[in-house]
């Protein structure tokens, strides 16, 4: 059987097609099929080896059953490249449990993400179980973080946090930390936390829990229920979650305390002790009593009465 010569379009005429196929229906202007080889294949020296333009629908649509639906391939420029004046420049969707976009490289950078003036990266997700973005490096032997953030500057942060941050392991730090609260705590166990509101002095009892002072010059005293007035704890020491019964005492570090006045005046630097009144601190007048029994220092003057003053925790 005789081979049929292939179909040969040449045009010499600038801006004119060599092959040009029309339907002037919804049916394909030009069909290229192929059992083994390229359905349809372009080359160019100096330009596209394949152009599609349409005005409503995507230029060019890859499909496959088993393959990609369109792949991209450079010996030394961009595999895929994008581009879009007010659009997505690359968008990929996936419509399963598969991957929508993924960046891979044996060398260089798997995905990078640049922008002059706006997020460089983006990642959100509505899903229950699964974070936003993760982050792991597989090298047991590599001293480099898995995750890197630098900030130029002195202003704004390399890391910005809206919620909590739990860490598993160490954390180190090479300059302060700065923490928008008044003391160091620890929580302890609460005989009755019904007791104990913040600002209530504490003594240890007799079972090892804790119980609102009662009496005055008491040395078991071990803080002040710690979140009183517009102070909260900085550093919170022997946490332990899902325990109803603990609560955190100020052991250093300032705090709102509630104090009773009725005695003595309270003034400013003035030594506190626990006063008889349940849960409140007074002046220390008797300065052998007070040995081993001060709270700490008292940062606001209280006349009279009864009343939350700030205090500096020194126990002595």
């Amino acid at each position: 059987m005789a081979t049929a010569p292939p179909l040969v379009g040449i045009s010499v005429v600038p801006g004119t097609a060599g092959v040009q196929g029309q339907n002037t229906s919804n049916g394909a202007g030009v069909l290229g099929e192929s059992n083994a080889g390229r359905g349809v294949y372009g080359r160019s020296t100096s330009n596209y080896g394949v152009s599609g333009d349409s005005t409503t629908f995507p230029g060019v649509r890859g499909t496959s059953v088993s393959g990609r639906g369109v792949e991209g391939w450079s010996t030394s420029d961009d595999g895929v490249f994008g581009i879009s004046t007010q659009g997505i420049g690359v968008h990929g969707v996936t419509e399963s449990r598969g991957r929508a976009v993924v960046g891979e490289s044996k060398d260089g950078v798997g995905v990078h993400g640049l922008s002059q003036t706006n997020e460089g990266m983006h990642a959100e997700t509505n899903g229950p179980n699964v974070a936003a973005m993760v982050v792991i490096h597989h090298s047991e032997d590599s001293g480099n973080a898995a995750l890197f953030a630098s900030k130029k500057g002195d202003r704004g942060h390399a890391g910005f946090f809206e919620g909590n941050v739990h860490v598993t392991r160490d954390l180190s730090v090479e300059g302060e930390i700065w923490a928008n609260a008044g003391d160091c705590a620890e929580d302890f166990d609460i005989a009755d936390t019904s007791l104990c509101e913040p600002g209530t002095v504490m003594v240890i009892g007799p079972e090892g829990t804790l119980h609102p002072s009662q009496s005055a010059y008491d040395r078991r005293v071990v803080g002040v229920v710690s979140g009183a007035g517009s102070f909260r704890p900085a550093i919170v020491l022997d946490k332990q979650q899902g325990v109803a019964s603990r609560r955190p005492i100020a052991l250093m570090g300032k705090v709102y305390c509630k104090v009773d006045a009725a005695l003595a005046p309270v003034r400013v630097g003035d030594l506190l002790v626990s006063a008889s009144v349940p849960g409140h601190a007074m002046r220390a007048t008797d300065t052998v009593a007070a040995f081993g029994a001060v709270i700490g220092k008292a940062l606001r003057p209280l006349e009279h009465g009864r009343g939350l003053v700030p205090i500096l925790v020194t126990l002595q």
